[in-house]
């Protein structure tokens, strides 16, 4: 539109833009037309789709998002256009499903691999920072499994998919105090075990067990403490 053709109080353009009245019927059309054919091609590409997804599953998503709204608001496109692409985008999903299915490597780099961020009750910093993920967010996702010491945990994943798996000690250990500092209430709960010195970011014990200002070989922190162990 020219800039002249703009002005303000011209609730037609603003609500219903340029193109005519009758155009709001033939959205209406459209829509239905292209959200069913939607509806089709995401029942063939399986439960996967529905689920929480992988990076290759989340690529095909945002495809059809991009894919649906031209056809549907556009007068000058036709819908057989973008119905060819929806069935393009389903036929690329299917074909890197199977070829990741038949080739490892594939399957590597196309949903990418499970990346270990704690292991024997200490958080693995290195892997949190190459990951992304803040020492806060692991401790939120602890915390939602009823898990409130570092020690109970030996092994925490974060899967391909996005989701954590998290897999807990049969008998607990000493380990770091999840509980956030806010509730002082909560520590009631747990008895310091004094003989045990970990390092109060990550979890790590120490080499030798004292409280000295050595730092952590495995976060770089210098924040030594007890233990706690469950009542």
């Amino acid at each position: 539109m020219k800039k002249e053709e703009i002005h303000w109080g011209d609730w037609h353009r603003i609500l219903i833009g340029t193109a005519p009245t009758a155009f709001l019927l033939e959205v209406l059309i459209r829509t239905i037309i292209i959200y069913l054919f939607l509806l089709v091609t995401l029942r063939l590409m399986g439960k996967r789709m529905g689920g929480q997804l992988t990076i290759s599953e989340l690529a095909v998503m945002l495809t059809l998002g991009a894919i649906v709204s031209v056809p549907m608001q556009i007068p000058d496109k036709g819908l057989l256009q973008g119905i060819l692409v929806l069935f393009c985008a389903f036929a690329f999903q299917r074909g890197i499903t199977y070829l990741a299915a038949k080739n490892h490597k594939i399957e590597l780099l196309t949903q990418g691999s499970e990346s270990l961020l704690i292991k024997d009750g200490v958080m693995l910093a290195t892997k949190l920072d190459s990951m992304k993920i803040s020492r806060e967010q692991l401790l939120a996702v602890l915390r939602n499994q009823h898990i409130y010491n570092l020690g109970e945990v030996q092994r925490v994943y974060l899967e391909a998919c996005g989701i954590f798996s998290v897999f807990k000690y049969d008998q607990p250990k000493p380990g770091l105090s999840l509980v956030p500092p806010a509730d002082g209430k909560a520590e009631q709960e747990f008895n310091i075990v004094e003989e045990s010195i970990i390092c109060l970011e990550c979890g790590n014990p120490a080499a030798e067990q004292s409280s000295n200002k050595k730092t952590c070989k495995n976060c770089h922190s210098e924040n030594w403490g007890q233990a706690v162990i469950a009542k």
